[in-house]
């Protein structure tokens, strides 16, 4: 770690303290995100309770800000910092953002030790098979739905990703 991602390390704990102890707006979560030149291009803070939204997440919310501000839904060359080790959501959104480096300060260990957050039941139930997962998911309709699929394959201009 060099003291440049010390610095935007430090700056995820900043939104992570104000967001959780001045804001009281959610988690101790902070994130920032870096482009390969070494620009913040997005920053987010936790902020679940304020928003009644559970996907509110700092990394979320940087991501949301970087793809907005470079103008695409692909960071390629980016690195996030973030507060804490990323929930199974933020990780997911990061590798489809396609970012490249995670930097994180707190374990997810931390997180249930000081602050009661327990994604471990999260990290579980995503290993199992859908149909022994504790939320049940039964597949209806998908002979319509594959038909919208289909056309969507078709579609002339389509962008991939």
């Amino acid at each position: 770690m060099t003291e440049q991602d010390k610095r935007f390390m430090k700056r995820a704990i900043e939104l992570a303290a104000d967001t959780s102890l001045v804001k009281k707006a959610g988690g101790v979560f902070g994130a920032v995100i870096v482009d390969k030149s070494g620009n913040i291009i997005g920053e987010g803070a936790n902020r679940v309770v304020a928003e009644n939204d559970p996907t509110w997440h700092g990394e979320i919310e940087a991501i949301r800000k970087a793809c907005k501000k470079v103008g695409s839904f692909k960071l390629t060359g980016a690195t996030l910092y973030t507060a804490g080790e990323c929930c199974p959501m933020c990780a997911a959104a990061a590798y489809w953002a396609g970012i490249e480096r995670i930097f994180y300060a707190a374990t997810c260990g931390d997180a249930l030790e000081y602050g009661n957050f327990d994604d471990s039941m999260i990290f579980a139930e995503l290993k199992k098979p859908t149909v022994d997962r504790s939320i049940p998911a039964e597949q209806v309709l998908r002979e319509e739905c594959v038909e919208v699929w289909k056309k969507y394959h078709d579609m002339p201009g389509r962008i991939q990703y």
